[in-house]
């Protein structure tokens, strides 16, 4: 690791790289700690406490808890995701985003270009949203985020520029990284915002032995499931089911061409981390309008749809699965991929090339899509379990029964004050392992030793 680490400052270029991006990421967090002007800073923190389990406190996570400070970065990076994933589908169902899509270089600047101008608009859109929000929000106390002499329109224009400017400023930052730095530029804010909100959890977790809420033995146990965690997740990222692929040989002017054998690597969970995006997105969404109304029928509804309840617990598996699939068909089409084999002269042994390949193909993903699903809902559940438990009491008929006979810890948690595990770890590791992976091929390419002895490449003797 001492190696590996110092071999990186070896290489200038490499050495450059480095520096710039944590330079980039400095920015980052400067720029986390401005307010936008107007409100009152201890009022919106209160508020986002109270507000935990919804999709404000979800979506605070990827601002690196910028949104609950309501700093100029409070948006995040998310509505260019946003942005990007609505021209994914748009290519799909467009066919003239499609044609532009496969025009090479001059086509993905295009396609760029477009996604610039949309995040420009979701972001516009969702600064207003939040300023008429924040206007209306008080905690329980009475205390409001606004105060009553700073509402209306001066300040909803002054927080939709402040928002608007602080996204493509952070659309920026995250293209300048991946140009200059290492790495993915937007990937990589992500995973500083959410490293952030890591380190004091941590911190909380041992500051429960000072108050008696965590014993040494329970923390223990917690950072082996962490490690046991982080070790699972490496190993299902780095899985794939390799299809063999073999071409033919063809006769081109006096040389033999083609006949050599490939594979086609398809990962075991192909569609990353986003259907957990999408799931927890649609699940909480329901919670927090709920939340903003003061009626017994919509207090119910906000009570069965909160952390640890069956109802929750059986929407959200459910929609983490079918997002997997929805989302795995949109980028990845077996035909396509059929069809350019068959262009260059590749099939797959034993099956015929065209339709045939196509079919076989798309019943292995399906066969990887539920591996994977299931991966997803597993990873995306434990930290609910270790917060809050599974609320069995809520289930009819055999809820109470359920209650007296399993133990308490099943059913009200473990008291974990943070939130490890799930989607703020699935993005950390892999963000982590993709930029290790940059570095190493850096290295490798250079004859330095890398972070694997077993990767590096041999000199002559």
């Amino acid at each position: 690791m001492i190696t590996f680490i110092r071999n990186i400052f070896v290489i200038p270029e490499l050495r450059r790289r480095v520096l710039y991006t944590f330079a980039m990421l400095a920015v980052f967090r400067i720029g986390s700690q401005i307010a936008i002007p107007g409100i009152d800073v201890q009022a919106i923190q209160d508020f986002f406490k109270e507000a935990q389990g919804t999709i404000l406190g979800f979506l605070d996570m990827f601002t690196g808890r910028n949104m609950s400070k309501m700093t100029v970065f409070a948006l995040g990076i998310m509505p260019y995701i946003s942005a990007s994933i609505i021209l994914q589908l748009l290519q799909v169902v467009w066919p003239y985003l499609e044609k532009i899509s496969k025009e090479g270089e001059l086509g993905k600047k295009k396609i760029t270009q477009y996604t610039r101008y949309g995040t420009v608009l979701i972001s516009v859109v969702q600064s207003f949203a939040i300023s008429v929000g924040l206007e209306k929000m008080h905690t329980k106390s009475g205390l409001w985020v606004v105060p009553e002499g700073g509402r209306g329109w001066g300040f909803r224009f002054v927080a939709i520029i402040t928002l608007t400017a602080g996204t493509v400023f952070l659309m920026w930052l995250g293209e300048r990284i991946s140009e200059r730095g290492i790495g993915n530029g937007i990937s990589l804010l992500i995973f500083a915002g959410i490293v952030i909100g890591l380190v004091p959890g941590i911190g909380s977790l041992f500051g429960g032995l000072k108050t008696g809420d965590m014993s040494p033995l329970k923390i223990i146990f917690l950072l082996t499931m962490m490690t046991a965690v982080i070790g699972f997740i490496c190993y299902v990222e780095m899985g794939q089911r390799r299809i063999p692929i073999s071409y033919a040989k063809r006769i081109q002017g006096r040389r033999m061409m083609g006949g050599q054998s490939t594979f086609l690597p398809l990962k075991v969970n192909t569609g990353g981390v986003m259907p957990i995006i999408f799931a927890s997105s649609v699940i909480t969404f329901p919670a927090t309008v709920a939340g903003f109304i003061n009626h017994p029928i919509a207090k119910q509804i906000a009570n069965q749809l909160s952390f640890g309840m069956p109802l929750y617990n059986l929407l959200y598996i459910t929609s983490i699965i079918f997002f997997t699939y929805f989302y795995i068909s949109i980028i990845f089409n077996p035909e396509d991929v059929s069809d350019n084999l068959k262009k260059y002269g590749g099939f797959v042994p034993g099956i015929r090339a065209g339709k045939n390949t196509s079919e076989y193909i798309d019943n292995v993903l399906s066969r990887l899509t539920f591996v994977g699903a299931i991966y997803l809902a597993v990873i995306a559940i434990l930290p609910e379990f270790l917060m809050t438990g599974f609320k069995v009491g809520a289930l009819p008929f055999v809820g109470d029964f359920l209650e007296a006979n399993l133990p308490r810890w099943f059913s009200e948690g473990l008291n974990v004050r943070f939130y490890f595990g799930g989607t703020s770890i699935l993005i950390v590791v892999g963000v982590a392992m993709d930029t290790v992976q940059q570095i190493e091929a850096q290295l490798t390419m250079r004859n330095y030793e890398s972070f694997s002895r077993r990767g590096r490449v041999r000199g002559r003797r």
